[in-house]
């Protein structure tokens, strides 16, 4: 029900077919609608997750160079990426950084003895597409010593085995071993 059916029904039902009370409320509810549009825009400018024009505060405020050529999605997973990445640094806050990058699964560890952190993903096919920005966010927050490894998935000859031609048409090279960038 849009806002002027809603006007309208509060009104007694004498004004249903009067011609100046319809217009009336018919303009309200176009003006209420845009009202309720307008502060549904600004209450999503309050959520990382959510935000449009609002990421370039976002990254002004936390210091992240603005490059308006990225998709918003991806500059979304920087911010909310280095607000995770607060505090002391743990293998969960490594993940946690890193899941904000990666909507499939990742399996980080760490091996302080060997100084090392291993990320691995788990469901994503051939390179990440954030894969740079991921690298960055994790470089800043990881400590000095550690070095950092990126074990990717790629299609495996069982898999593609059990693949039919079209299916294999259909993926995207990159997915293969060898197969990309």
């Amino acid at each position: 029900m849009n806002k002027a059916e809603v006007l309208m029904s509060l009104l007694p039902p004498l004004y249903e077919n009067v011609l100046e009370m319809q217009l009336l409320t018919q303009t309200e509810g176009q003006e209420l609608d845009r009202l309720v549009q307008g502060l549904d825009d600004v209450l999503d400018q309050f959520y990382p997750e959510s935000a449009t024009w609002a990421l370039d505060r976002y990254e002004r405020d936390l210091q992240i160079p603005t490059n308006q050529a990225k998709p918003n999605d991806q500059r979304r997973s920087v911010i909310i990426s280095k607000m995770r990445g607060s505090g002391k640094v743990s293998g969960s806050m490594l993940k946690n950084v890193a899941q904000a990058y990666e909507s499939g699964g990742i399996d980080v560890s760490v091996e302080p003895s060997e100084y090392r952190i291993m990320i691995r993903f788990v469901d994503t096919y051939g390179l990440p597409p954030n894969l740079h920005d991921l690298k960055a966010a994790i470089e800043d927050i990881k400590p000095a010593h550690m070095t950092v490894e990126y074990r990717l998935r790629y299609l495996t000859i069982a898999e593609v085995e059990n693949m039919t031609l079209a299916e294999i048409e259909q993926t995207r090279q990159d997915k293969f071993l060898g197969g990309g960038a």
